[in-house]
C-alpha cells in the first residue's frame, strides 16, 4: 500500500484531488482536510468508498491513540496576558496563515494547498496537450470526420489517436481524474506508434517532438510540485504542437 496512488474528495466535490501516496494522505489528515469519511477511488472495484470503511486504510491513517490521565500539576502564572488591544484572530486569519498569505507565515506555505494547486495545473496542461495532439490527427482528416466515413476512417491509426485524445481530454475537462492510468497509458502509446512512423521514414525532428510530448503528458499526470509540473506542461505542449504541425503541413 506504501506505493499504492490514491484519488479523494469530498461526498460533495465534484473533482477529485491526487494522485498522493499514502505518506501525503497522511500529512491531509494531520492538516485536517481528511477524514474517516472522505472518499477514496478504489481501483480492485472501480468505486468510490470512504477511508473508514476499509479497515487497513483507516488504520494507517487514524490509528488508535492511547488514553492518557491527567495530573494535576502545580498553576503556574504566565507572563503571556491578554490585552484589551489584541484584536481576536478570524477565520479568514486562519486561512490567510495556512495559506502563506501572511507576513509571519509566507514562508511556511500549507505543502497541500500547493500540491492541489499543482495538480490542477497539470490537468489543464494535459488537456491542452491531448487536444494540440488531437488536432493533429484528426484535421487531416477531417473530410472523413465530417462525413463520418467510419469504414475509412478506421483505416487511418493517426485519425483513430486523435479520437482518443479528443475523448480524454473531454473526460479530464470534466474532471473525471481517475482516468490518469489511461492517460499514461496513451503518452506511452501514442509515442510507441508516433516513434515507430517517423523512425521508419527516418524524420528525426519529428521523433524526438513526439518523445516530448509524450513524456510531457506523462509527467503533467505525476508531479504535484509546481516547477516540474510547468516543465513538463512546456515540453509536452512544445513536443505535441511541432508533431502536429507536421502532420498537417504533411498533408497540405
Amino acid at each position: 500500500m506504501a506505493t499504492q496512488e490514491f484519488y479523494i474528495r469530498n461526498e460533495s466535490d465534484t473533482e477529485a484531488r491526487g494522485p498522493f501516496t499514502l505518506e501525503q494522505l497522511a500529512s491531509l489528515v494531520d492538516a485536517g482536510q481528511v477524514t474517516p469519511a472522505t472518499l477514496y477511488y478504489e481501483t480492485a472495484t472501480e468505486e468510490w468508498i470512504t477511508i473508514e470503511a476499509t479497515q487497513n486504510l483507516k488504520a494507517s491513517l487514524f490509528p488508535e491513540k492511547k488514553k492518557l490521565s491527567l495530573r494535576n500539576e502545580p498553576k503556574i502564572a504566565t507572563v503571556n496576558q491578554a490585552h484589551e488591544a489584541d484584536r481576536p484572530i478570524t477565520v479568514n486569519d486562519m486561512l490567510a496563515a495556512a495559506e502563506g498569505r501572511t507576513e509571519d507565515t509566507k514562508d511556511k506555505q500549507d505543502p497541500t494547498i500547493a500540491m492541489a494547486k499543482a495538480a490542477s495545473f497539470g490537468r489543464v496542461a494535459a488537456i491542452v496537450m491531448l487536444l494540440v495532439s488531437a488536432a493533429g490527427g484528426l484535421l487531416p482528416a477531417a473530410d472523413l470526420v465530417i462525413a463520418l466515413d467510419v469504414a475509412k476512417l478506421a483505416t487511418s491509426p493517426l485519425a483513430i489517436l486523435g479520437v482518443v485524445d479528443l475523448l480524454l481530454a473531454v473526460l479530464l475537462a470534466l474532471g473525471v481524474v481517475s482516468i490518469y492510468p489511461l492517460v499514461r497509458f496513451r503518452a506511452a502509446l501514442g509515442f510507441g506508434f508516433l516513434g515507430f512512423l517517423f523512425w521508419s521514414q527516418g524524420l528525426t525532428t519529428p521523433l524526438l517532438a513526439a518523445a516530448a510530448g509524450s513524456a510531457g503528458l506523462f509527467l503533467s499526470t505525476v508531479f504535484v510540485s509546481f516547477a516540474p509540473v510547468l516543465i513538463a506542461a512546456v515540453l509536452g505542449i512544445a513536443g505535441f504542437g511541432f508533431v502536429a504541425w507536421h502532420l498537417l503541413s504533411s498533408a497540405a
